[in-house]
């Protein structure tokens, strides 16, 4: 039995009090799900502005009525100080973990919209970290970003060598982590980043002006339409199923103190092209019959984009027992048939 499957056990047994910002996202509510599965008891905080009541409604059937019942849940900016304190209270006592989610990703969105980044990502995530301060949280983890490493040219990415960031949401990503720093030198309040790399997976949102690339190929693929490839399919990323996420979160919530406080890659350790993940997408349809005889079209490379991502997780292996369960094949095969109830509602 590894470590995360050591550590399942005891929070089972053991069960305790978590805040997840942003539960009515993507990653959030995927959390959301696998701590009430695990009998824990579950604060989740949203502002629906880019979450959805879906994600939250799909988690309550798919947990059971105990389950759910250890759930609440408050509708709240995360820039707003008093939102922040009742979320950190569970019937009146201080939660024991936060793991925050909530933030507006994207850098398409931060280009057209830098203000609304900057207050969400920068502003919201200062506004958790004093509230949970206060409260005396045990572990505060929050989302940092692959973006961090902006165009630093070595492969695989260390924690320690970053470069230039090359959008605002970047530059936000890198704010959160010199906060974290300044409030562990400042207030000895440590919070744990897990820059994570193309996280993909179920209730991932499909559609949109900023949807991600492997719900929005999977969508294009279903309907038929012409699935677009920025640049020349050569570029390349470090895709990470959403388990492996959840695994991260977990085992950094969980740390030793000394290790808390750390910024950790959240990966799988590998690089895919985005030609090859046309492949594997196809591949994955076909399994399910469903077949894509299209080209895809290329354009333009985005702005602000990076040309290759790869991680490497080793410190998040060693000091976290991190060990990722699903590469991108993997992860695609377990996600396909959520895409596709998806587009046959």
């Amino acid at each position: 039995m590894n470590y995360y499957n050591q550590l399942l056990e005891k929070l089972k047994n053991s069960p305790r009090t978590w805040l997840v910002s942003g539960c009515a996202g993507f990653i959030g509510s995927n959390l959301v799900e696998a701590l009430l599965k695990l009998d824990q008891r579950v604060v989740g905080l949203d502002n629906f502005a880019t979450g959805f009541q879906a994600n939250i409604d799909e988690v309550s059937e798919l947990v059971s009525k105990e389950q759910w019942a250890r759930f609440r849940f408050i509708e709240g900016d995360i820039c707003d100080l008093i939102t922040c304190q009742k979320a950190m209270y569970f019937e009146g006592k201080p939660v024991d973990h936060v793991l925050h989610q909530a933030a507006l990703g994207s850098v398409p969105r931060s280009i057209a919209d830098p203000i609304a980044t900057n207050a969400a990502n920068i502003s919201g995530q200062l506004t958790m970290m004093v509230a949970a301060k206060d409260a005396g949280v045990k572990s505060f983890v929050y989302a940092a970003s692959s973006s961090t490493y902006g165009d630093h040219p070595a492969l695989p990415k260390l924690e320690d060598r970053t470069g230039k960031p090359l959008s605002p949401y970047a530059v936000t990503k890198v704010v959160n982590e010199m906060y974290a720093d300044v409030f562990s030198s400042t207030y000895g309040f440590k919070a744990t980043g897990l820059r994570y790399f193309n996280v993909f997976g179920k209730r991932q949102n499909p559609n949109g002006a900023y949807a991600a690339v492997i719900p929005k190929w999977a969508g294009a693929m279903m309907t038929g339409d012409d699935l677009y490839i920025n640049g020349d399919g050569k570029t390349s990323r470090d895709f990470c199923y959403i388990e492996n996420a959840v695994q991260a979160n977990l085992l950094a919530a969980t740390a030793i103190k000394e290790v808390q406080g750390e910024v950790f890659n959240v990966a799988v350790g590998d690089c895919t092209t985005l030609s090859q993940l046309f492949k594997y997408l196809g591949e994955a349809l076909s399994s399910h019959y469903i077949s894509y005889v299209k080209p895809p079209v290329y354009r333009d490379f985005r702005p602000g984009d990076v040309r290759h991502s790869q991680a490497d997780i080793g410190k998040a292996q060693r000091l976290l027992g991190y060990a990722p369960t699903h590469t991108i094949s993997d992860g695609i095969a377990e996600a396909m048939p959520w895409y596709i109830s998806y587009y046959q509602q």
